[in-house]
């Protein structure tokens, strides 16, 4: 019996044929994310609400956004943590309070701190289902990470896509409070149920990929953080993962306003939104196939060079027409997605997979800080100069992550310093 029909057995006979199948863990997972995609994906639509109703700027608004992205990014090892010494339970039902109560007071939200703090907090719960998602997914298919892991990915990539016409629904006959309150608890309540329905596998004699690397070659164990950071290899990676996120946060947070600025009609708006979503999880998929193919770095490059390309002739043709406007969105979208796919892989590649949930984290760290341009500061650089500004800026970062993933395989191979001590004691 295999390693994994065993796991199946032992988590059947201990939950039952429902929680004790990891399917259903893995669509609970899944579902748990669409819940948290409105908070950053349709996020665009209350910006301009917002602004008129707390009579501040885009500038105010859009530093609520920044502020939610770095909570998303930087408490998400804090999150694993606590998952790990809690239980899923518990850390999820806390987060389907957070995200849902966060979200859905923003509404109430009577000046520009409260908004500040009432998105931050949906964003520490954000954090938590995000990491427990993912952690909950990898766990029960081990044997199916990358599966896991892209389902997993996508679902957040493309959930708010069914929700942004409601959303602007309410937001046309109610008001952005009423449009909070009925998505931020409906979120917030799904949460809470798959609260009850997630947990982790329970412990097998499955061997640790670090202990399996061990027993053959000590080699093959790979990279540990510390070791991680004193490359010079983890630093372009970092920088790439940096760079290449701030186009696709500047159009997930400026959709609308930008939109509204180039005079486009509020359909067209909508539909921007809706497809940048749709584009958003098919290229996750896309992009991480043609990798299998072509190979990580020429991907990137490839993929990297059009975000670029896209970026630039945004503010150039997008406001020609509604149908350009929502085209062009849709292929920066479809070319930014794919750094929450080829990313991971690419760690993998370089520094193994003994670590690779822990160095990711680091690289991922990027996000938070490229939210600084996608938020707050690029629209304050719009509102000093141009949404041309903005995108330009944009593209020749998405353009830097291009040039670098052509430099990166250029570089020798990063050796552990293990390595070389078991290289040199088995020569002797």
């Amino acid at each position: 019996m295999s390693d994994i029909d065993d796991m199946k057995i032992k988590n059947l006979n201990a939950y039952g044929s429902f929680l004790g199948n990891r399917w259903v863990q893995l669509i609970s997972a899944c579902l748990a994310m669409i819940m948290i995609a409105n908070l950053q994906y349709a996020w665009t639509l209350f910006t301009t609400p917002l602004v008129k109703s707390l009579h501040s700027s885009l500038v105010a608004v859009q530093y609520a956004f920044t502020l939610f992205i770095m909570f998303e990014t930087f408490v998400q090892p804090v999150g694993g943590l606590l998952l790990d010494k809690f239980g899923t339970k518990l850390m999820f039902a806390l987060a389907g309070i957070l995200i849902g109560g966060g979200w859905a007071m923003l509404g109430q939200a009577s000046s520009v701190p409260m908004l500040y703090f009432f998105y931050a907090a949906a964003g520490v719960g954000a954090a938590i289902i995000y990491g427990g998602s993912v952690s909950v997914a990898v766990r029960w298919f081990p044997d199916k990470r990358g599966l896991a892991s892209g389902l997993i990915a996508g679902a957040f990539g493309i959930g708010s896509m069914p929700f942004v016409p409601i959303i602007q629904k309410i937001l046309n006959t109610s008001g952005p409070a009423q449009a909070f309150m009925s998505t931020g608890v409906f979120q917030g309540v799904i949460v809470v149920i798959i609260a009850f329905i997630l947990h982790y596998p329970i412990d097998t004699k499955m061997s640790s990929q670090k202990e399996k690397a061990a027993k053959v070659d000590p080699s093959k164990i790979g990279f540990s953080p510390s070791e991680v950071l004193k490359t010079p290899h983890f630093w372009i990676i970092w920088t790439m993962f940096l760079s290449i996120s701030i186009g696709g946060l500047v159009v997930t947070a400026n959709t609308k306003p930008f939109g509204t600025k180039l005079g486009i009609a509020s359909s067209f708006i909508v539909a921007a939104v809706m497809l940048n979503s749709l584009a958003n999880g098919v290229g996750r998929v896309f992009w991480g196939s043609v990798s299998d193919r072509l190979g990580r770095t020429k991907t990137m490059c490839l993929s990297f060079g059009l975000n670029a390309i896209f970026l630039f002739l945004l503010p150039v043709f997008g406001g020609s027409s509604g149908v350009a406007y929502v085209v062009l969105l849709m292929c920066v979208m479809f070319t930014w997605g794919q750094l929450f796919s080829l990313f991971p892989s690419l760690n993998a590649d370089i520094f193994g997979s003994t670590y690779a949930a822990t160095n990711y984290g680091f690289i991922y760290s990027g996000k938070g800080f490229a939210s600084i341009l996608g938020g707050g500061l690029g629209a304050a650089l719009a509102a000093h100069y141009s949404w041309g500004v903005v995108f330009t800026v944009a593209a020749l970062f998405s353009l830097y992550a291009c040039v670098m993933s052509v430099i990166l395989p250029k570089l020798p191979k990063p050796v552990r310093k293990q390595t070389l001590v078991s290289n040199v004691t088995r020569s002797e």
